[in-house]
C-alpha cells in the first residue's frame, strides 16, 4: 500500500507539472490569452478560440476541473473575457462554455462559482463577486438572431450582483439585472430586473419572497 500511494502521488506530481509546461506553450501560441501564474493547471485542458485582437485574461486562484474539452472559452475579434481573483469554473457536472463576440465584453468577477452553465456577451455581462450561476442555466445578453427581416436581434447588457445565486435550467435574458443576494429558482426564465434580496421564479419569473444576508451562505 504504501508503494502504490508513492506511485500515485509521483504520476500526480507529474501530471501537475506536465499541464504546466502545457499551459507556458499555450501562453506563448495563443495570442490575447493571459493565464495568471497561480491560476490552477487544469485550465490547460480547455478548449481556447481566440480570434486575433481578442482578449482572455484568467486571473489569480482561478480554478477548474481537469476534464479536457469541458470547459470552452470563444473569443472574437475585440471582444474579452475576464475571469477574476478565485473564480471557479465548475465542470464536473457538465461543461461549462463561455463566449465574447466581436466588442462584447464578459466579467466574471472574484469567488464566482459558473457551474456547468453557458454565458454569452454580445454587448457586456458582468457576474459580481460571489454570485453563483448552477447547471444548466443559460445567460444571453442578446436574442442570437434577427426574428425577422423587419425585426432585428436586440442586445443589451446583463449584470448578476453580488452573492446572487441563479439555480439550475435558468434562462437569463438581455436587459436585466439580477441584484445583490437575490435567489432565481430553478427552471426560471427571467425577463425583467430582479430586485436586490428577492427570491423569484416561475416562468416568466415573479417575486415570491426576500432573502436576507447571503454572505455566510454555501
Amino acid at each position: 500500500m504504501p508503494l502504490r500511494e508513492s506511485v500515485r502521488r509521483w504520476l500526480l506530481l507529474a501530471l501537475y507539472q506536465w499541464d504546466r509546461l502545457r499551459l507556458a506553450a499555450l501562453r506563448w501560441l495563443v495570442p490575447g490569452l493571459e493565464i495568471h501564474p497561480s491560476a490552477t493547471p487544469a485550465f490547460a485542458s480547455a478548449r481556447y478560440v481566440i480570434e486575433p485582437g481578442g482578449r482572455l485574461v484568467i486571473g489569480p486562484r482561478a480554478a477548474t476541473e481537469r476534464r479536457p474539452g469541458a470547459l470552452s472559452f470563444l473569443v472574437h475579434a475585440g471582444g474579452e473575457i475576464v475571469i477574476e481573483e478565485g473564480a471557479w469554473l465548475r465542470t464536473e457536472v457538465g461543461p461549462v462554455v463561455l463566449a465574447a463576440f466581436p466588442g462584447a465584453r464578459l466579467v466574471v468577477g472574484p469567488e464566482v462559482l459558473l457551474n456547468a452553465c453557458s454565458v454569452s456577451a454580445k454587448r457586456c455581462v458582468v457576474i459580481e463577486r460571489k454570485a453563483m450561476v448552477g447547471p444548466g442555466s443559460r445567460v444571453y445578453d442578446a436574442d442570437q438572431h434577427d426574428l425577422d427581416a423587419e425585426h432585428r436581434e436586440v442586445v443589451a447588457p446583463i449584470r448578476i450582483g453580488e452573492l446572487a445565486w441563479v439555480a439550475s435550467d435558468v434562462t437569463v435574458v438581455r436587459g436585466v439585472t439580477i441584484g445583490a443576494h437575490a435567489v432565481v429558482g430553478a427552471r426560471s426564465l427571467v425577463t425583467r430586473d430582479v430586485p436586490p434580496h428577492t427570491l423569484v421564479y416561475g416562468t416568466p419569473a415573479e417575486p415570491r419572497g426576500t432573502v436576507g444576508d447571503r454572505t455566510g451562505a454555501r
